[in-house]
């Protein structure tokens, strides 16, 4: 344990540091409770089982733990990158729009997605073989910012779609689309102006706000459809004793149409990249020791790669390293490792509470199309920030307008489209 001198003395744990065990649960629930809002909202939006999906998240980010020797503080969580490949996958295997699809997947069609979510592993382990070749250096070689900034960019905006069909736009419904505007501004005032740990709780208070309005219309008899009936196929195939339930767990389906999921892992390896620096970074300015993990993004990404497997195989989304619980490790000086395990086996433990499930799907249709529009928006913004360090010329312009445009309508082959473009018109640089 250090300590060091702000306006007063605090206590600050290194990765491989273990605090009293009193202080080790709050800390761990403190970082359970900040993943919690956006990985639900991926289970809710990809309509895959919330149990499964934050028992997905627990067991990945413990197995992390382990893959990294307990010397890299990272939560893992699903991630938003994937939900229009995932989606475009489900409607094309039940044939119909993103409105029409149910609560809960079918097993077969969760199936086939966890397919390409296993598969897209690979990508996230060969790019950090690549980096433990060849160093750190390469990933902008073969992942310049042209390419994941567009293709990040493109995630966001192909899912405007839902975000305004959720968000109620054009159903006329007054009371419909005042829930989804305080959800929204609830976001953005309390990212704006609340600081330190309840900051990190935006989308929390954001979704408390909405479902509170929602509740004085629905009691009072302005709308009673704003709050949907929980349809049975949400608690299908669970096994349940009294308040506790077993997460319905699945294998992958091998099947051709997943393959489309694979190339999205390409946007996710520079928050890997972004990640390692940043905490690196953070340790040092809070503690003044060298850690380096600045050092270790060829770890992050093969743990992160075969934490997409761990989750693909039992049934959850794709994933990534959550920033959210970063921010939450710079305020609280708290980084040590054994927090994460700890905040995992919680998540694990909690996905069995039966109670949940009613509790989140019944959370209103409006409330999620605030938060799709926030979420959706931030994640396009991520790209064009990545798309500033972009030097453009005639080859970069080229690579960003293809992988934009089709990106709108496949962002699997935008992101191979522009990773062979990128190698293609690279022939000639000395580099």
């Amino acid at each position: 344990m250090t300590q060091k001198n702000d306006s007063q003395r605090f206590e600050s744990y290194l990765p491989q540091q273990t605090p009293p065990l009193g202080k080790l649960l709050l800390y761990a629930i403190q970082q359970v409770i900040v993943m919690f809002p956006a990985t639900i909202t991926v289970a809710l939006i990809t309509k895959f089982p919330v149990s499964t999906t934050i028992f997905a998240s627990g067991i990945a980010t413990v197995v992390f733990t382990i893959l990294t020797k307990g010397k890299l503080p990272m939560y893992y969580g699903s991630s938003f990158a994937y939900l229009s490949a995932v989606l475009g996958l489900a409607c094309t295997e039940l044939g119909c729009t993103v409105d029409e699809l149910p609560i809960v997947l079918p097993v077969e069609v969760i199936g086939k997605a966890q397919f390409g979510i296993v598969l897209s592993g690979f990508v996230s382990i060969f790019a950090g073989l690549l980096v433990r070749k060849l160093g750190n250096d390469i990933l902008q070689r073969f992942l310049p910012p042209v390419v994941t900034g567009s293709v990040a960019a493109a995630i966001g905006l192909s899912l405007a779609t839902n975000a305004v069909s959720d968000f109620g736009i054009k159903t006329q419904n007054w009371s419909y689309i005042t829930v989804a505007v305080v959800t929204l501004i609830s976001i953005v005032l309390a990212t704006r102006y609340l600081k330190g740990f309840i900051g990190q709780l935006s989308l929390l208070i954001g979704t408390a706000a909405g479902c509170l309005v929602a509740a004085c219309f629905h009691f009072t008899g302005i709308d009673t459809g704003l709050f949907r009936e929980i349809a049975e196929e949400a608690v299908a195939g669970l096994a349940t004793f009294g308040p506790l339930t077993v997460p319905l767990f699945n294998l992958p389906i091998p099947n051709t149409a997943a393959l489309s999921i694979i190339p999205i892992a390409l946007a996710t390896i520079p928050e890997s990249s972004a990640h390692t620096i940043q905490l690196d970074a953070i340790i040092k300015n809070a503690t003044g020791e060298e850690t380096g993990i600045k050092d270790m993004l060829d770890k992050d990404l093969i743990g992160d790669g075969i934490c997409d497997m761990v989750s693909g195989f039992v049934g959850g989304p794709a994933g990534t390293n959550y920033g959210e619980n970063i921010s939450v490790m710079a305020i609280t000086k708290v980084f040590s490792t054994k927090v994460m395990v700890v905040a995992g086996i919680m998540a694990m433990i909690i996905s069995f509470f039966k109670p949940l499930i009613g509790v989140i799907y019944g959370i209103p249709l409006a409330v999620i199309g605030g938060l799709e529009v926030y979420l959706f928006g931030a994640i396009a913004v991520q790209g064009i920030m990545m798309l500033k360090e972009v030097n453009w010329g005639a080859k970069e312009i080229s690579i960003a307008s293809i992988v934009l445009i089709v990106g709108m309508v496949d962002i699997g082959l935008a992101a191979i489209l522009g990773l062979s473009l990128s190698f293609v018109l690279s022939f000639g640089r000395k580099d």
